[in-house]
């Protein structure tokens, strides 16, 4: 257990550490050093990317840390493993095959306007098998015990080397054209390392036999490919699909307006490194009690920490986008719509890992293909008619759907939910502080502004979370922290 806290502390340092250095990018780097329109080609690159890489990848990542550990043969381990291996590059020979041969037609599904992306549609393939056989390597690491490598490499990476390759962009040591391409060799060179890592963890010979239980594998593999599809087509379609319809550059306003609001997972990631295996506990051993406290204990105080940021974001958003350059424009609502939805996936708390570690899995994935395909209709019909905050409208519809399914499925099989009367306390707590705040504008230089508000509102939030007792968790750490 000393291992699992301990990497799971380390992991939470490198998540934040990677969000700091991808917030400086986002909104500053990318802003500066590069055009709008490249902006805008970067995020529509990477985005059409994370849609393809799980289809690639056909749920292997996940696969491999399901079952690896039931192989005590090595002969059917080393058989698996191999098994794992092939599958992400049989199907990458297929798609890119057909990719290869229909590559003139492919290129009519991008927007004619945006003459800039064709060049690179190429590289959105090479993005999404490098990422494919990273997240295996990385798995394969994680069913050793050794996370905290592949999650800085996950996490850090990558933000590095595109602050590095920027700046390199700003002394006009590379082309825009250049970055790009380099951008894909960090890709590559980043699934290299960690294939390399990977191996010196767990050595094995490969076989061309397959695994005694391979239906079982391949069935699972399925399943996990559903899934992943289905989470990246609900986080990253709308940046795809507005390519289709806009200019490349509104893609990078959605970008940043969109990156300012995702900020408010933070709490969650760092969380559910604790919830999910202690859910999976309570589950094995069939404590409902102490399932149910959990449920109601991990919404409440994942609302009222990600509740203070949602508010932070929308005070300040307006002061922070006074410093961006002028050709960038603030969608309030992109930032208002896709921060709700963020701030909803926290009050669901550990509803996710209830679902996963349940019998019902199946059923939740039945449900997100629905919602898949609501959140290509919403998106075809809602951007046509209300441009970037229609790709917002479409993502937050189908996000809430997708929720409320969840809520109701561990509702009615387990007869518990998370809401309490400090649920509502805690968002009515939120609602006062954004029209409290949002309107209030002080005189001085935009990050004096954002400073001094959000000393205030944190301040202010804080102490009266603790007087009404909200979270008792939240009160029992700011206890701590006073009596220290």
């Amino acid at each position: 257990m000393g291992i699992v806290v301990n990497q799971s502390i380390k992991n939470v340092v490198i998540t934040c550490l990677g969000f700091s250095i991808g917030a400086v990018n986002t909104l500053f780097l990318f802003t500066h050093f590069l055009e709008k329109e490249y902006y805008g080609l970067v995020s529509y690159l990477i985005s059409a990317s994370n849609l393809i890489w799980p289809l690639l990848a056909f749920g292997a990542q996940n696969t491999l840390v399901k079952f690896f550990s039931s192989y005590v043969n090595q002969e059917q381990q080393n058989r698996f493993l191999s098994l794992m291996l092939l599958l992400p590059l049989g199907i990458a020979l297929v798609l890119g095959s057909i990719a290869t041969l229909f590559y003139s037609t492919l290129l009519g599904f991008f927007n004619e306007g945006n003459t800039i992306v064709q060049p690179y549609v190429w590289t959105i393939f090479v993005l999404a098998f490098a990422t494919s056989y990273f997240e295996l390597f990385f798995a394969w690491s994680k069913v050793k015990l050794k996370s905290v490598f592949g999650n800085l490499m996950k996490e850090l990476f990558l933000r590095v080397c595109i602050s590095i390759l920027l700046f390199l962009v700003y002394f006009k040591l590379l082309s825009v054209e250049q970055f790009i391409y380099a951008l894909v060799i960090a890709y590559v060179l980043r699934t290299l390392i960690m294939k390399v890592y990977a191996f010196s963890l767990h050595r094995f010979k490969f076989r061309f036999s397959l695994p005694d239980n391979f239906v079982s594998v391949l069935k699972y593999s399925s399943l996990i490919l559903i899934a992943g599809s289905v989470a990246t087509l609900l986080i990253d379609l709308d940046k795809a699909m507005i390519e289709r319809y806009m200019p490349i550059e509104y893609l990078a306003d959605y970008q940043l307006s969109a990156f300012i609001a995702i900020v408010i997972i933070i709490p969650s990631r760092a969380m559910h490194q604790i919830t999910y295996p202690l859910t999976a506990k309570l589950m094995n051993e069939k404590a409902y009690d102490g399932l149910k406290e959990l449920y109601k204990k991990s919404s409440i105080t994942l609302l009222a920490i990600s509740g203070l940021l949602f508010v932070l974001i929308i005070c300040n958003v307006n002061q922070l986008f006074e410093m961006l350059p002028a050709q960038y424009e603030l969608y309030i609502w992109v930032v208002v719509l896709i921060g709700s939805v963020k701030l909803f996936d926290n009050f669901l708390g550990n509803n996710n890992s209830i679902l996963y570690n349940s019998d019902y899995y199946r059923l939740i994935l039945y449900i997100g293909i629905g919602m898949a395909v609501l959140t290509v209709v919403l998106n075809l019909i809602c951007i046509p008619i209300f441009g970037i905050t229609g790709a917002a409208i479409a993502t937050f519809s189908a996000v809430v759907c997708y929720n409320l399914a969840k809520l109701w499925i561990v509702n009615a099989k387990f007869n518990m939910h998370p809401f309490s009367r400090n649920s509502f306390l805690a968002l009515f707590l939120v609602i006062v502080f954004v029209f409290g705040f949002y309107f209030w504008e002080l005189p001085f230089h935009p990050i004096a502004n954002i400073i001094l508000k959000s000393i205030l509102i944190t301040t202010s939030y804080v102490v009266i979370l603790y007087v009404l007792k909200i979270s008792p968790d939240i009160n029992n750490l700011i206890y701590r922290i006073l009596r220290r």
